[in-house]
């Protein structure tokens, strides 16, 4: 795979993605959820991160900040690209856009409250979730707990 990205790229990837497939919603909490899944599992997988910016243990659940922020005006409704800020899929090198779509297909028919649950009860997030914003996932935990989860 490429060369660590920018989680701007991946979040933009998959709301492209969400936007192509019928049906597929896609909410800003149920994003930060599969950019969670998308870093442990990288992490797990090749030992190097997907992007490079910290994930944090807020009340629900892993978010990434400045995505969360660029989106939260969404509310809870479907994100979007918008027209002035496209996306073309070349972002991505083909290896990961495969690992992507996986990460997709494993985790986005999931409801965002769902995922959110979920998150809830496993350790990377149980073990930093304090009550503040502030408390980072350090990546190092994201992957010895993705790892031992492995199928």
């Amino acid at each position: 795979m490429s060369a660590e990205y920018n989680a701007m790229t991946i979040a933009k990837w998959f709301i492209a993605w969400a936007e192509e497939e019928e049906g597929a919603d896609l909410s800003n909490l149920k994003l930060q959820k599969l950019l969670y899944y998308a870093q442990g599992h990288h992490l797990a997988a090749t030992g190097t991160p997907l992007f490079g910016e910290e994930i944090q243990a807020w009340s629900h659940g892993p978010v990434v900040p400045a995505v969360y922020h660029e989106f939260k005006h969404y509310g809870s409704h479907d994100v979007t690209l918008e027209p002035d800020d496209p996306f073309v899929f070349d972002e991505v090198d083909e290896e990961t856009a495969e690992f992507l779509s996986k990460v997709w297909n494993t985790y986005g028919g999931y409801a965002a409250w769902r995922l959110r649950n979920m998150t809830h009860d496993e350790r990377p997030w149980k073990d930093h979730f304090s009550g503040h914003r502030s408390v980072v996932i350090p990546k190092s935990e994201l992957q010895q707990y993705f790892k031992s989860v492995r199928r």
